[in-house]
């Protein structure tokens, strides 16, 4: 019973990660379309990126590394 609850809130985590990152990417393209020139928005538009790159991948991870035994 407590094993699954782990589980439970492990693919729940997964999924919160998922959908951030994916929110993150999609943000960061939006911004990237409308970039105008600068250093700042360039170092801000890379961090997001990758930081929005790697909630998506833990995320998925997470979710397909999880088995559901109910």
């Amino acid at each position: 019973m407590y094993k699954a609850h782990i589980m439970n809130r492990r693919n729940i985590l997964g999924t919160i990660l998922t959908i951030l990152g994916s929110g993150g990417l999609l943000y960061a393209a939006i911004w990237f379309v409308n970039l105008s020139e600068g250093v700042n928005n360039t170092k801000a538009l890379v961090i997001l990126g990758i930081l929005s790159l790697v909630f998506f991948m833990v995320g998925i991870n997470l979710v397909n590394n999880t088995k559901n035994s109910a």
